[in-house]
C-alpha cells in the first residue's frame, strides 16, 4: 500500500490472506527463515529454495531447503498464477 498516510490495516490483510488460502505457505516460508536464521546460517544476499515448492506440496522440514542466488532461484517456468510450472530452470 505505497503512498498511504493513514495506518496499514493489518488485521484485514490477514483477513484476506486466509480467505485467498495464502496464509499457510507464509507461514512455512517464514519458519523456513527462522531454521535457517536459528541455525546461525547466514542468508544475506540469498533465497531460500525449496527443493519441492511449497505450491507443489513441499514442507518447510530442513530437507527440503537450500540456500541459492536469487537469480537462479527465481529463474523457474511459472503458470499464470506464480507458481512454478516444473522444477527445473528456464533455458536461455
Amino acid at each position: 500500500m505505497p503512498y498511504v498516510t493513514k495506518p496499514r490495516p493489518y488485521k484485514k490483510e490477514y483477513v484476506q490472506q486466509v480467505e485467498r488460502g495464502e496464509a499457510d505457505p507464509r507461514k512455512k516460508r517464514r519458519a523456513a527463515r527462522d531454521a535457517f536464521d536459528k541455525a546461525g546460517i547466514d542468508r544475506t544476499g540469498r533465497d531460500i529454495d525449496h527443493k519441492v515448492p511449497l505450491s507443489k506440496g513441499g514442507s518447510a522440514a530442513k530437507g527440503n531447503l537450500r540456500l541459492r542466488s536469487p537469480s537462479a532461484n527465481r529463474s523457474f517456468s511459472r503458470n499464470s498464477d506464480h507458481t512454478v510450472k516444473k522444477n527445473t530452470p528456464k533455458t536461455a
